[in-house]
């Protein structure tokens, strides 16, 4: 009887699965916290409302100022005067003998300004009299910038744009940072409560896991803050206010400069916070001291916008550089290479934090239970 002959079968083969790269890896994170902050409903409102809002403050601006143009500027002159605002539009001309007749218009609100003799001394034929408030729209219509005489203190229209403009770069740092900043923090004790954390790590490296948080954030709140910055653009350039789209060019720029590393040094400090606590309750209380370090710079410019030396500190301090900074710049009064030197300082800042926040990051990633010390953390 023969024995039946039977075809041997090929011992399968499998391919063994390729681990991603550390660089695929933090890319895999990032777009993992792109994607769940742009699918969240609550996102996407609060930022197209701060976006319309933004829009809808510099149309205002725009249009106040257009409004009050096309009514004309009341301005007295004299004879001497008057050959200064001939030609120029948007002007209500009252010619009177005298500069002590001008100053009197001046004085009891029949004119906004008066244009009176120069002193002796001055580089200008003429000096702008005005009784309390500087119309800035009479002097964008001067070629040069002439000397001004109050009769009476009060706050300028340059003192209350600078005050706005610095209200807004203080806005804009303080929501981006606390909304980006927050969200790192609550995914990372999210993480650590489901114990997604221990199967993430199990696949990439926790500096990867890092590293993909940070830069998801930031792309995000970058991105809000280049849209502001455009919407902020258009509404100057639709509603003609050239001068103020120049004077802000270069601060605007800067602003995004230094936003960018401010806010890798912060991210990276909110989740090596948030990685010491096990429960969303208790974020609070690892990350407030960094919260009060974003809050400063939004107060310092509200309370201190014309202290000259208040801002000069506040353009060198890591954490108020982009507030202080880009102020400072628009103002006029910084050289050229403080923002370089500003901003080296800066980077230097955020290569120390990142290093010292990867190592607490690391360190209690894992740890459960009661909040980790920030001494035990450091320590491994």
């Amino acid at each position: 009887m023969s024995t039946p002959i039977t075809a041997a079968v090929p011992a399968r083969t499998t391919t063994p699965h390729r681990a991603p790269s550390e660089l695929q890896s933090i890319w895999l994170v990032a777009e993992r916290e792109i994607g769940s902050k742009l699918r969240s409903k609550a996102f996407v409102i609060s930022t197209a409302i701060l976006i319309v809002a933004a829009l809808a403050s510099v149309l205002w601006g725009g249009f106040t100022a257009a409004n009050t143009t096309a009514s004309g500027i009341p301005v007295a002159v004299t004879a001497q005067t008057q050959g200064e605002v001939s030609g120029l539009d948007g002007l209500e001309v009252t010619v009177v003998d005298s500069d002590d007749a001008a100053r009197a218009l001046v004085a009891d609100g029949t004119a906004d300004a008066a244009l009176v003799s120069g002193a002796s001394d001055s580089a200008f034929d003429f000096t702008v009299v005005v009784k309390d408030s500087v119309p800035s729209t009479l002097l964008q219509m001067l070629s040069d910038t002439p000397p001004v005489d109050r009769l009476e203190p009060g706050s300028s229209a340059a003192d209350v744009l600078r005050y706005f403009i610095a209200l807004a770069f203080g806005i804009v740092f303080l929501i981006a940072a606390t909304t980006f900043g927050g969200t790192i923090a609550q995914s990372v004790v999210e993480e650590k409560q489901t114990r997604v954390v221990e199967i993430l790590i199990s696949a990439i490296p926790v500096r990867a896991l890092l590293a993909g948080k940070v830069l998801g954030n930031t792309i995000l709140a970058m991105a809000q803050i280049v849209l502001l910055a455009a919407v902020a653009v258009v509404g100057l350039a639709v509603t003609g206010q050239a001068g103020v789209l120049d004077a802000l060019g270069a601060p605007i720029t800067w602003f995004a400069i230094f936003f960018l590393f401010g806010f890798v040094l912060l991210a990276a400090l909110f989740a090596a916070a948030a990685a010491m606590v096990s429960r969303q309750e208790d974020i609070g209380a690892t990350t407030t001291p960094i919260t009060m370090l974003i809050m400063a710079p939004y107060f310092l410019v509200i309370f201190f916008n014309d202290n000259p030396v208040v801002l000069t500190i506040m353009s060198y301090v890591p954490f108020s550089a982009p507030v202080g900074m880009p102020l400072r710049l628009y103002l006029g009064d910084a050289q050229w290479w403080e923002p370089v030197l500003s901003l080296l300082v800066l980077l230097a800042s955020c290569v120390l934090a990142i290093g010292v926040a990867a190592r607490i990051y690391r360190n209690s990633l894992l740890r459960m239970g009661a909040r980790v010390k920030l001494g035990e953390a450091l320590r491994g």
